[in-house]
């Protein structure tokens, strides 16, 4: 995706912020110089996420480690694994495999509200009442259409993850796609690198996403799915995927334009993405590729 202007602007905004309380303001300055060099000299094909690999490397030479989320992906896996039970009972409510499958659509694109890149702030209360809301939600009728008519035929699908404690939910949804499509075979793709909540392999293993699909790492520490920055085995699976489900902001602002057949999935939680989408706040989206103008 490209780079918009309100993109830019939201780059500098929030690297300011991160060192505002920093008192050394020659190395402040020498920071943000920097940062505005790697987005005045950036490719056609940087994402935003990309760039934030590359202004974190700033960082950790003028200031020392990136934060670390640690503790909070800990906390999100542990909670969402004690609601596993009653989110898996509320999806299988459903009359008939459409009515569950859309209801498995709508939880895991509710868990993608645990973003700590996106959010200023990730309130336990707000997710609940977006999980407690989420069988009413709705998704595109068309792209539901679409989606259906690709799984009838693919034998290949690979699944983009996002965020901690929104994995538990990912789970849940891949669950379902092998009861209602055992001929396919499901990969899910982590983060190679850990960065912000974003989930890798550990955190797969540690709320059992494991035990339901194939979890292979992506190569590289980039908050998405950059494409030349993927190792040569998650290339190779995208390129032979029939469908790929991409989860978050993050992924969609990497990959989308690549001409893949994916099948985006996410909460709008941004000026930008709401501009876009034309939706409010924390509404969802679930849109294909092809429906998309770059």
């Amino acid at each position: 995706m490209k780079l918009s202007a309100m993109c830019i602007r939201c780059l500098m905004d929030r690297q300011e912020e991160r060192v505002r309380e920093v008192d050394d303001e020659d190395k402040k300055a020498a920071f943000l110089k920097d940062v505005a060099g790697i987005i005045a000299s950036a490719k056609e094909e940087d994402s935003a996420p990309c760039l934030v690999y590359h202004i974190n490397k700033v960082y950790e030479r003028l200031f020392g480690d990136v934060m670390s989320y640690e503790k909070e992906k800990r906390e999100f896996n542990a909670l969402m694994l004690g609601l596993e039970r009653k989110m898996e009972e509320d999806i299988h409510e459903g009359k008939g495999e459409e009515r569950i499958l859309k209801n498995a659509l709508n939880y895991a694109r509710t868990g993608n509200y645990i973003d700590f890149g996106a959010m200023n702030s990730v309130e336990k209360d707000q997710l609940l009442e977006l999980l407690h809301k989420a069988k009413e939600e709705e998704v595109d009728e068309d792209t539901f259409a679409m989606f259906l008519h690709d799984l009838e035929t693919a034998k290949e699908l690979v699944y983009l993850l996002d965020n901690c404690g929104e994995i538990v939910a990912d789970k849940l949804l891949i669950k379902v796609l092998k009861e209602q499509y055992p001929h396919i075979h499901i990969m899910a793709m982590v983060r190679g690198e850990a960065v912000l909540n974003d989930a890798v392999l550990e955190d797969a293993e540690e709320v059992g996403l494991t035990k339901v699909a194939e979890v292979i790492g992506n190569g590289n520490g980039v908050a998405g799915t950059q494409i030349s920055m993927l190792s040569k085995e998650a290339r190779d699976v995208l390129e032979k995927a029939d469908i790929i489900i991409s989860k978050g902001q993050g992924n969609f602002e990497t990959i989308h334009g690549c001409g893949w057949n994916i099948y985006y999935l996410f909460l709008c939680k941004c000026s930008w993405f709401s501009e876009r989408f034309g939706m409010e706040r924390l509404k969802g989206v679930f849109i294909n590729e092809k429906k998309l103008a770059v």
